[in-house]
């Protein structure tokens, strides 16, 4: 199983170290091609780097590690390519206003979850996963002992749900699911009452933990 990794910042850099060190092979792809190759380079020989359309034809699944709105330029232009694809999205409907303030870039009721769930064709494996937490833990909080640190995610596909908790697994996580597409909000910010940085006020929760705050 080969996982392409769109956009290789904050959450896909770190991601394509851990899911590498998991032992799990990926495909990069960033705006910048030169960084995407470099990272590969570094990564060995579980990674390379390709353009966006030959990664996502690769793999078989698919982390959009962007902005929603470069989520959404995307998966509009590679529609086709994404047939059949597990789309793991970690986005947040969160932008940046003039003052440099974080603002909430959908409707209160809407989640970035929904959106992009619904602009894939009809035979993709949606799943919402790996931006459930900081920047900083995502890269840190790997394999973390006594107990390992729990990733969020919500799905209502059965491929999408095996496929995320294999590359949750290895990234050195636990996974918990929360639910459908339609809980996508509870693990997105602003807002959302599973998040790092929205209900839980930045702590990383165990599995046992994570159930409790769940339910």
């Amino acid at each position: 199983m080969a996982t392409a990794i769109i956009g290789i910042g904050n959450i896909g850099g770190p991601l394509a170290r851990h899911l590498v060190r998991g032992g799990e092979p990926v495909v990069l792809a960033a705006k910048d091609e030169a960084n995407a190759a470099a990272l590969a380079q570094e990564l060995g020989g579980l990674a390379r780097a390709a353009s966006v359309e030959e990664a996502i034809a690769e793999a078989d699944a698919v982390v959009f590690a962007v902005w929603l709105d470069t989520i959404k330029e995307l998966t509009s232009k590679d529609t086709d390519l994404l047939e059949g694809k597990v789309v793991v999205d970690p986005s947040n409907p969160i932008g940046v206003d003039e003052n440099g303030q974080m603002t909430r870039t959908l409707p209160d009721d809407q989640s970035a979850g929904s959106v992009v769930a619904a602009m894939l064709p009809t035979g993709a494996h949606y799943v919402k996963a790996f931006g459930t937490l900081a920047a900083d833990s995502l890269a840190s909080a790997a394999n973390r002992e006594p107990r390992r640190a729990v990733l969020f995610f919500a799905t209502d596909d059965d491929a999408a749900a095996a496929a995320i908790e294999r590359l949750i697994s290895a990234a050195g996580f636990d996974p918990l699911k929360v639910g459908g597409v339609a809980d996508a909000r509870r693990i997105e910010v602003p807002g959302g009452d599973l998040h790092q940085n929205g209900g839980l006020n930045g702590q990383l929760l165990d599995l046992d933990q994570a159930r409790a705050a769940a339910a």
